[in-house]
């Protein structure tokens, strides 16, 4: 038995990885000192596998800002705009990560989406009827001979050619179809390439395969793997997937002539089962996904070991490892000393996972696994119950009917009532909400966590701050304001640590893009709502000012969605238990005067099945009641916004509609306002405001440019109905751009009014 991983966290136990790139891009160190944190950071996640005697390591799974975004630099996929830009191999990559504006010019960042069912997000590919497929790029054989150097044999790791195509952006006439035979020549030149460096494996990652695939998409895959395989020689190839089962594509996979397939054993709901009715072929060694690289609870050893006893009766050769990359779970527990021990006890980290895969391994080699004291130290663990229950809240989710999920009176009536209450002009402004949160911001906050000063003096710094953004918005004509959140460290970490039922990390940072990481809260318990949560600090904003301010809260389903979730209850109770607890700030905040609140539900997709038959059954058919849970007590001249950032929501349009919100801001500037189409062809009934601009780029948007996005909304959306606003909150935006951009949005908001 051997152990394998598919990918490892890569920002580092510190971020240094973050705060290395950041100094980059502000100019304050140069590219040679970013090249050694990077390398400094690989060698020693290279070394901890190696020391957990992880059998296949990989690499190339380090990125600066993104995986997919390398393979397609690697494969000569830059558009023409940012190769003229003229710079540097880095600077361009950067530029189409995250845009650019300077004296080489100005262009706007590739797209972002979300990576499948997770929180991590992906540079879209963008390819031109003139894109020359071939490998272009260094970077994975480079990586490889680095840890060679170490003395470390690595598998490289390579997004794969039908994922690439899949997930890419064709921006002329040419389709996936029409880039088979450079991509496969590509992909093939890579397998040489490694053979004369006698590399013995190389991992192809095809999460696509475990979404609906048509027959054209099968046969997609087989064309361009037909072609790459017959450059192999000696190198031997992982096929491998996560996320899900292939079940549409398991026969095919089984005829090619891969060496390895990877088949996730946590997610897969049918893998057990494909490899149970078809088999695997003797040819080929199976790596099975048993651990859950997604959640951080510790893995309970019986359930493995029985099912990698069951997959010995399939298949010959048997490498077990993680169900997904760990780039989706912290590094590891070891900084860890605000949890307790009783906690930490039963959690798994990247790190503390290798460990996992390690005594597995060795329990495996055991002819009675279950008397070992390792086994049985892991099966105290999930004797008894764990988890803090909550009387009054199960009390509450028990007596739910119906009626607890409506809001009287229906939409179009709700939209007569607020339309004469607001007043407000053609085309209302605002922001999602959050505005820069500057090193004193932070280190105010910082202050208050370590006892440095006192309540009232943190309170007093933030209402100073409040009443100081509040009076901008005010100056630049800003419609409805917001407070500012300056007292939130994060929009889901915040909110957890205003409820019962979280308990929280130190330093369990997670990538979601680029330089952006998140802290995920845990679900540990039962969740209740003990005391209000904004009111104090909506109330004092909505004082300073006659226009409307709203109270900004985080919904449900995101807050569920972007923390670990517990594994001994149903996300729907979870979700439910979430939803009452939001409802009573909702309630709390419009009896204290907060006349429009927004529930951001920004990861509302991310749970979405990534099978079409399972997206109702499975999550919609809960996810949307639980938004409309938190929203069905308010009146009728309550508005209710929601805003939902970085997915692809065209498909479920009708279902968002379903919320019955009053008014909800999308993402929509880096999908080239793609979602506007779908509003308009579903008759979407709710106000809506596609973001205007890009605010995870630094650029600055000129008024111009923000007017042409509007004229293209209201050639497909009805002026009474649309709102202009920034894709998403403004926190990791500098003051000056912020508030640069913000004047822009307002110029062209009056302008475009003035043609109206």
């Amino acid at each position: 038995m051997k152990t394998s991983i598919i990918g490892y966290p890569r920002i580092g136990a510190w971020r240094e990885l973050k705060f290395a790139s950041e100094k980059y891009f502000r100019g304050e160190i140069g590219l040679d000192a970013l090249q050694r944190t990077a390398a400094d950071l690989r060698a020693t996640h290279w070394r901890v596998q190696q020391q957990n005697g992880i059998d296949f390591i990989p690499s190339n799974d380090f990125s600066f800002y993104d995986g997919l975004l390398d393979a397609a630099c690697m494969f000569n996929i830059v558009p023409k705009r940012y190769q003229a830009l003229g710079l540097g191999s880095l600077d361009t990559y950067f530029a189409m990560a995250r845009g650019y504006q300077g004296e080489r010019g100005d262009v706007k960042a590739l797209a972002m989406r979300k990576w499948y069912n997770t929180n991590y997000h992906y540079m879209v590919p963008e390819l031109e009827d003139a894109a020359e497929i071939r490998v272009a790029g260094t970077k994975l054989f480079d990586e490889y001979r680095e840890a060679k150097r170490l003395r470390i044999e690595t598998k490289p790791v390579l997004i794969g050619a039908f994922t690439l195509l899949k997930l890419a952006r064709y921006s002329g006439t040419k389709k996936a179809e029409d880039y088979i035979q450079d991509t496969a020549a590509a992909y093939g030149a890579v397998l040489e390439q490694l053979d004369a460096m006698d590399a013995q494996w190389i991992q192809l990652d095809e999460p696509e395969l475990v979404t609906d695939l048509s027959a054209d998409d099968i046969t997609l895959f087989a064309k361009l793997y037909s072609q790459i395989l017959s450059s192999k020689r000696n190198v031997k190839v992982l096929l491998q997937t996560y996320f899900g089962d292939v079940r549409d594509i398991y026969g095919t996979l089984q005829s090619l002539p891969f060496d390895g397939i990877g088949l996730d054993f946590v997610e897969g709901k049918q893998s057990l089962a494909l490899v149970r009715q078809q088999g695997f072929a003797k040819d080929k060694t199976l790596f099975a996904g048993v651990i859950n690289g997604k959640n951080i609870w510790k893995n309970q050893y019986r359930h493995t070991l029985a099912l990698v006893a069951e997959l010995r009766k399939y298949a010959d050769n048997i490498v077990i490892g993680t169900s997904c990359s760990l780039l989706h779970v912290p590094f590891t527990l070891k900084h860890e000393t605000r949890l307790s021990d009783e906690y930490k006890r039963h959690f798994s980290f990247a790190e503390e996972k290798l460990l996992e895969l390690a005594e597995l391994k060795t329990l495996l080699s055991l002819p009675h696994p279950h008397q070992s004291v390792v086994y049985e130290q892991n099966e105290a663990l999930f004797d008894g119950a764990r988890h803090t229950k909550h009387t009054e809240t199960q009390a509450r989710l028990a007596a739910l009917t119906e009626a607890d999920f409506v809001r009287h009176p229906a939409f179009a009536e709700r939209e007569r009532i607020q339309k004469a209450k607001f007043r407000f002009p053609p085309l209302p402004t605002t922001t999602i909400g959050s505005f820069p949160q500057t090193a004193e911001v932070r280190a105010n906050r910082a202050a208050f966590k370590k006892g440095a000063i006192s309540e009232t003096q943190y309170k007093q710094f933030n209402f100073r701050q409040i009443a100081a953004c509040i009076k901008k918005q005010e100056e630049i004509g800003l419609d409805v304001l917001v407070h500012g959140e300056f007292e939130r460290n994060d929009m889901v970490e915040y909110f957890g640590e205003c409820l019962d039922g979280f308990i929280f990390t130190q330093n369990a940072w997670v990538q979601s893009y680029g330089t952006r990481c998140v802290k995920p809260p845990i679900i540990w318990g039962d969740i209740a709502r003990s005391r209000p949560i904004t009111v104090e600090y909506a109330v004092y904003a909505n004082g300073l000012t006659h226009k409307p301010v709203k109270g900004m809260l985080t919904g449900p389903v995101t807050i569920l969605n972007w923390s670990f979730p517990r594994e001994d209850i149903s996300l729907k109770d979870c979700a439910f238990q979430i939803a009452l607890a939001i409802r009573d700030e909702v309630l709390d905040l419009e009896s204290h005067g907060i006349d429009i609140i927004q529930i951001d539900e920004a990861a509302l997709r991310e749970k979405l099945p990534l099978r079409r038959s399972d997206w109702h059954a499975e999550y919609l058919d809960w996810a949307i009641p639980a938004f409309r849970l938190v929203h069905s007590g308010v009146k009728p001249t309550t508005q209710i916004h929601t805003h939902m950032c970085y997915s692809q929501f065209e498909d479920i349009i009708g279902d968002i509609d379903a919320m019955d919100a009053d008014v909800i801001t999308f993402e929509a500037s880096r999908s080239d306002l793609a979602i506007i189409d779908a509003i308009h062809q579903c008759g979407f009934r709710t106000g809506v405001g596609p973001g205007v601009y890009d605010i995870h780029s630094p650029r600055i948007p000129g008024a111009e440019e923000i007017k042409q996005n509007l004229y293209r909304m209201l050639d497909k959306l009805d002026v009474s109905k649309l709102w202009v606003n920034p894709d998403c909150g403004l926190k990791t935006r500098g003051e000056t751009e912020t508030w640069a951009s913000l004047k822009h949005l307002v110029q062209a908001a009056k302008e475009v009014r003035e043609t109206l």
